[in-house]
């Protein structure tokens, strides 16, 4: 079963996340199958994006959003600065 969660980039103490779809028995950042977005909480506000026409693609396809992600397609998109 596939799952949309988050797997964690950057350095030490200076985390970021990626959003991509992976087998659900795979380790957090093990392979993945493709990069739907990132996710950086050290902006102000926190940096969202997504590629929702993948990630709608992949929904329909029966890969369930871990509950962060979730959390995430509940907010309205950000507008560009």
């Amino acid at each position: 079963m596939l799952r949309i969660r988050l797997a964690r980039t950057g350095a030490k103490k200076k985390s970021s996340f990626r959003v991509v779809v992976i087998d659900r028995e795979r380790a957090r950042d093990g392979r993945f199958v493709e990069i739907l977005g990132h996710y950086n909480p050290r902006r102000t506000p926190p940096e969202i994006v997504l590629n929702r026409e993948r990630l709608d693609y992949w929904i329909g396809r029966g890969a369930q959003p871990s509950e962060t992600v979730q959390s995430f397609l509940k907010k309205p998109p950000a507008a560009p600065a």
